[in-house]
């Protein structure tokens, strides 16, 4: 009965004598009719026996929040029935538009789920404020390529058009033209490299002094860390490392420095230059085209004098590294370097009472907070450590964080008891994923039995006819007052999306 009730609105009388139906509703919002309009209130007694119940409809939502109608943002409409949910994403600075605070956004679930897809409408939904600033941290790739224009999938959202529609002047910095721009970096990278396991220094602490100190006499030498990837650059390495006096600081065996200078010996210098050399120092070559240093980007994001303040997207993945040293490894060093340029900005824009305004999204999230990390890891707790720290005290700030992840049980718990607003996709109903979305949703009641519902969107017969189904909890609508958790099914064409959310998109938005 309530499967045919959910799909057909009702159910046609049996007997049509002695029929008792019995539905059972959860109250999430209730206005009041005053002067003023229409206000939030509270349900003080039960309706009467014989009240009449109504679907609500589109025309009631636009009468009801007609005052809000230029905050209202559409993700698509409530789940099993036709109205679109109105929501709303505000920015994180005072006035009629903005939140008064930053908010923590997390959305989940399994590949397939459209929770990529979700992110970039969200992303759309708090790009139409001039007053907010928005980084993407991109792991993937996934972000950047709509941003050129080559979006991928099935919902091909145009997202740089849209940006660039909406006035956001867009910045896109992949691996090739991100300059990184500290000597600490150098040497963190200098060990992930074969560089040293050519010349026998295994990895430990005689790696690690190598590094260090080959670093630091280069510094006293004059090189810039922008030069290193010149050949001059390298031959003062090289005639550093021929040094005994600078080996005897990392070796303190003779026999260990014997072994060393004949390894040296027989090298052949230009095939180190070329194979081991250029492909890590060329991450620190300011002269590339279109270069742009880390703080030097994150301090034009960060502006205030931005009258639309812009958009920089971070490609940080694999396939924009051609040529160069790139990894896992690097790429956490590279993300824990943006986490810490990103927090430092904030600490100092706050100290001279300057809220930041801006949301920071970080896609693949449980890679970078993941809940348990091996003890010999140490970069990856670095990055997990930053991170979480940036989370706690951000706020403040006026930075947000939304973070992307297909899985619940496996990202860290303080990265989800901060999040103010979470989407919900589908496959998170099982085993220890199923644990952790009833406690943050906070028991097994309705919510969760309706979430159970969801159908996986690739069992649809065809493409035009999948449902990508989410539930969410925390202040994302002006339906959302009482705390309960709503739901929605997510528009499938990209056409619709824009319609209802009078979006457009221009050609091209790479910068």
């Amino acid at each position: 009965m309530r499967s045919l009730i959910r799909q057909r609105g009702k159910v046609d009388a049996i007997s049509e004598r002695q029929d008792t139906h019995q539905g059972e509703m959860t109250v999430s919002a209730v206005f009041a009719h005053t002067a003023k309009g229409y206000e939030p209130s509270m349900l003080g007694t039960v309706p009467a026996t014989g009240s009449n119940i109504h679907l609500v409809t589109d025309e009631v939502l636009g009468e009801v929040l007609s005052p809000f109608r230029n905050q209202l943002f559409y993700l698509g409409n409530v789940y099993g029935s036709k109205p679109k949910l109105p929501l709303w994403f505000k920015h994180f600075g005072s006035g009629p538009d903005g939140a008064g605070e930053a908010y923590h956004l997390g959305i989940f679930g399994k590949t397939g789920s459209g929770k990529s897809v979700l992110a970039k409408m969200v992303l759309t939904g708090y790009a139409r404020y001039h007053e907010m600033a928005l980084l993407v941290i991109d792991p993937q790739g996934e972000f950047s390529k709509d941003t050129r224009g080559k979006p991928s999938g099935e919902f091909q959202l145009p997202l740089g058009g849209i940006l660039k529609a909406l006035g956001k002047q867009v910045a896109l910095l992949s691996v090739r033209n991100l300059v990184l721009d500290t000597w600490a970096l150098f040497e963190q990278i200098l060990y992930e490299s074969a560089f040293f396991d050519r010349l026998s220094v295994t990895r430990g602490e005689n790696r690690e002094l190598a590094c260090g100190i080959l670093a630091e006499k280069l510094q006293k030498a004059g090189v810039k860390l922008r030069d290193l990837q010149k050949r001059e650059s390298f031959d003062k390495a090289w005639e550093l490392l021929g040094n005994e006096t600078v080996q005897k600081q990392f070796y303190r065996s003779e026999a260990s420095r014997t072994r060393f200078q004949s390894v040296l010996a027989e090298s052949v210098r230009d095939d180190f230059y070329s194979d081991h050399w250029v492909p890590v120092t060329t991450l620190f070559d300011a002269n590339r085209e279109k270069a742009r240093p880390v703080e030097a980007a994150l301090n034009w994001l960060f502006d205030p004098k931005h009258a639309n303040r812009p958009v920089l997207i971070v490609d940080l993945s694999r396939e924009q590294a051609t040529g160069m040293f790139w990894n896992d490894k690097i790429q956490a060093l590279v993300i824990r370097r943006l986490l810490q340029g990103v927090t430092t900005v904030a600490e100092n824009a706050f100290q001279q009472n300057q809220g930041l305004n801006t949301l920071v999204v970080i896609d693949e999230a449980h890679r970078l907070a993941p809940r348990e990390i091996s003890a010999e890891d140490t970069e990856a707790k670095a990055v997990r450590a930053t991170l979480i720290d940036a989370v706690r005290t951000t706020r403040k700030y006026g930075l947000g964080w939304m973070f992307i992840s297909q899985t619940l049980s496996s990202l860290h718990s303080e990265i989800l008891h901060q999040l103010r607003i979470s989407f919900f996709g589908f496959g998170l109903a099982l085993g220890m994923e199923y644990q952790a979305l009833s406690q943050l949703v906070g028991g097994k009641g309705r919510a969760i039995e309706l979430y159970q519902l969801f159908r996986d969107p690739h069992s649809a017969f065809d493409i035009s006819s999948r449902q990508y189904s989410f539930m969410t909890i925390g202040p994302v609508s002006p339906l959302s007052f009482a705390g309960t958790p709503l739901f929605l099914n997510v528009f499938n064409t990209v056409q619709t999306f824009i319609k209802e959310n009078n979006l457009s998109a221009t050609n091209g938005a790479e910068k």
